[in-house]
């Protein structure tokens, strides 16, 4: 390395006294304050934005909304709203009210109060606060409508009983409490990531707040919005018709038909808008001027990883423009109008990064005005400003604003100053290697804590899942806490990765174990040649498709000492019977278990003969995507050839593992496992312990 470089890496790791920065520790995962959910006054004046906190030793988490003024001179400051527990803030557009989600108390049928998600409001010139809603089911994505008379939100309700929000409760609680528990089922996607729906749907409700009134806009079995679409509808300017997103196709999980619907807010006949195209339609928004419905939608059926392209509806000619087409990444769901109708600005993914663009509705034309940022969080001001929050790697999600492309931009929040200040977050370095096909994979690497140029530490390689998304320049715990304890972490973005085409995104489907496979064992082999890799030390890890992948290299020839699946696939054709979205299988393996031979092909199982490898395994007795007992079949495998390997079975988890109670042991457990068999510092726990609750944290 170049000594000048190095000197400037040795500096940064020291505080702004002098002293040497300690290495990042699990704990210091949950000293990290988050700042998202951007909204702007109506007269563009203050800027209201979510702050959250977490505190690991009483795993709890608290969010808050805090308000900045704002001044086009010096650096603003924000203020918390309230001491109390909200987010998610909804100016009205008179500039009166602040609306906010927040827990409300509900009485049930039986007299008892019962605390669940509702959505309050607060007057801004006396700081008064009141409940709006009290639906006995509770509260999600709630949308105020723009003149401030109505919310929209979703919830899941029995069809029979629509917005009869004390007959749904009394229902599920007779469900849950009474004598006879379990689950009945007549048709498919009877139970979706950690919950059977029991014959339950999202609908949406549409409250009334001065006549105080719900009504069902969305009746019938189905699902409106559709899981993972929140909140999945838009009020127009007006105020008198919802566009929503819903898949009314008689196998809604074989497919990826979902499409927009209009109905009008008093509820009646919705009417499709998006007939004409059998793939992916969603992310509805009005323009301001009640001309078009923007939206995001996808060409290829069944493909839900196919090119996400942004599109505007003509309400009045039902004609459809493209404005994307020349993009070959993937829109995301978070764009915005300006409010002169005229244009939209939009985040794309791009090599590792999120940069916002803006298209020119009448002409088409778009341009990038935010490169070089993984953005996560954005909106238009009226004084010219983009305000916005990104992370990289080495440093935690701040908010920003900037004119001209980034270039002037200033960071207005610093909540995790002290962090910064006292902790050595590590920045990474991009490098590309030639994988499959002679495509260039780019992979980040993060050198660990102290790092000397003349040493060789451990590698940790990091398989991202999806299989269709990206690794980003961007804040992640697992990218700090594994250089805390001594060791180089990489993570690549192979064949099937977003962000680099989507020729390149699809080319995994039908070929799980192929090109990714030759990718990352390239990328592997070109790590192990720097001169501070210690190539009889590398060990991998990975989660969902990334778990899949551990298995498929415990059967094919690879260098790692140890690996670590977590929620991963095992065995195929026994996991297309156990999920439930279907289309996924359906397109990634071509056909179902019966008539393609992919499951066999790409099958971990039919590699029992190779298997050697110590691997730890990790999974969630509700994840309903990967069911746990793949984890299960391959435990048993490893168990029954006594290859070392440990299970990990958290009780109350889906796919995703609860952040403050179940990560810390995930962190944990990874520690250890990489400490035995590449040689990094110990854990800082006993896993058994943390399993047994025995950990004062």
């Amino acid at each position: 390395m170049n000594k000048f470089i190095f000197s400037l890496i040795a500096l940064a790791a020291l505080s702004p006294s002098g002293y040497a920065k300690r290495a990042f520790t699990i704990q210091d995962a949950y000293r990290t304050i988050g700042v998202g959910s951007l909204s702007l006054s109506a007269d563009g004046k203050t800027l209201s934005f979510n702050v959250t906190t977490q505190d690991l030793k009483n795993h709890s988490s608290s969010t808050t909304i805090h308000l900045m003024p704002l001044s086009p001179k010096g650096t603003p400051t924000s203020t918390p709203m309230m001491d109390d527990k909200c987010s998610n803030a909804q100016w009205s557009a008179d500039g009166k009210w602040i609306y906010y989600d927040a827990t409300g108390t509900i009485t049930d049928a039986d007299g008892k109060e019962v605390k669940l998600p509702q959505v309050w409001r607060r007057h801004i010139a006396s700081g008064k606060t009141e409940q709006v809603t009290d639906f006995p089911l509770g509260v999600s994505g709630a949308v105020l409508s723009p003149d401030g008379n109505l919310l929209a939100f979703a919830t899941e309700v029995y069809p029979d009983l629509g917005a009869d929000g004390k007959a749904n409760a009394e229902r599920r609680k007779k469900k849950t409490e009474g004598p006879v528990q379990g689950h009945i089922a007549d048709k498919l996607l009877y139970r979706h990531w950690s919950d059977y729906a029991d014959g339950r749907y999202s609908h949406v409700l549409v409250y009334d707040i001065a006549k105080h009134t719900y009504t069902d806009v969305t009746p019938g079995e189905f699902s409106a919005p559709t899981w993972g679409n929140t909140p999945g509808f838009a009020f127009s300017p007006d105020s008198k018709e919802i566009c929503f997103i819903s898949n009314h196709t008689d196998h809604p999980e074989a497919n990826t038909n979902a499409d927009l619907f209009v109905v009008p807010v008093t509820g009646g006949e919705a009417k499709c808008i998006t007939a004409d195209n059998e793939a992916w339609d969603g992310s509805p928004q009005y323009s301001p001027n009640g001309r078009y419905i923007a939206y995001r939608f996808q060409k290829v059926p069944g493909h839900e990883s196919d090119r996400f392209r942004l599109a505007l509806y003509n309400r009045a000619t039902g004609e459809k423009t493209v404005l994307t087409e020349d993009i070959d990444n993937w829109v995301n769901d978070d764009f915005v109008w300006t409010p002169d109708s005229k244009s939209i600005y939009f985040g794309v993914q791009e090599h590792g990064l999120v940069p916002i663009f803006k298209v020119d509705i009448a002409t088409g034309k778009h341009a990038k005005v935010l490169p070089d940022r993984a953005v996560s969080n954005f909106c238009v001001g009226t004084d010219g400003y983009l305000y916005y929050t990104y992370s990289t790697t080495g440093k935690p999600t701040a908010l920003y604003r900037s004119k001209a492309g980034g270039k002037s931009e200033q960071q207005l929040s610093f909540f995790n100053q002290a962090l910064e200040e006292e902790v050595d977050i590590r920045p990474s370095e991009a490098m590309w290697v030639e994988g499959a096909d002679g495509a260039m994979i780019e992979v980040w690497v993060v050198k660990p804590h102290n790092f000397d140029p003349n040493k060789k530490y451990p590698l940790v390689v990091n398989v991202h899942g999806g299989p269709q998304m990206q690794w980003m320049d961007s804040f992640r715990a697992d990218w700090q806490v594994y250089p805390g304890a001594g060791y180089v972490v990489a993570y690549p973005n192979p064949h099937g990765s977003t962000g680099y085409g989507q020729e390149f995104t699809t080319s995994i489907s039908g070929d799980w174990g192929g090109k990714p496979y030759e990718d990352v064992i390239k990328v592997t082999e070109a790590l192990a040649k720097l001169p501070y890799v210690d190539a009889e030390r590398m060990g991998a890890m990975g989660w969902s498709y990334g778990g899949y992948f551990m298995n498929w290299l415990q059967g094919q020839k690879h260098p790692f000492k140890c690996l670590a699946s977590m929620m991963g696939l095992y065995d195929l054709r026994s996991m297309w019977g156990a999920t439930e979205e279907l289309w996924f299988p359906n397109y990634d393996l071509k056909g179902q278990p019966w008539n393609s031979e992919l499951y066999k092909k790409w099958s971990p199982s039919e590699y029992v003969a190779n298997f050697k490898t110590p691997t730890l395994i990790i999974t969630g007795e509700r994840d309903y995507r990967v069911s746990y007992t793949q984890s299960l079949q391959y435990f048993s495998v490893l168990q029954t050839l006594g290859i070392p390997s440990r299970l990990i079975v958290f009780s109350n988890d889906g796919h995703w593992p609860s952040s403050l109670n179940s990560m810390p042991v995930y962190y944990n457990a990874h520690l250890e496992w990489f400490h035995t068999y590449l040689g990094g510092d110990p854990a800082p726990w006993d896993t058994h312990k943390m399993m047994n609750n025995e950990v004062d944290y």
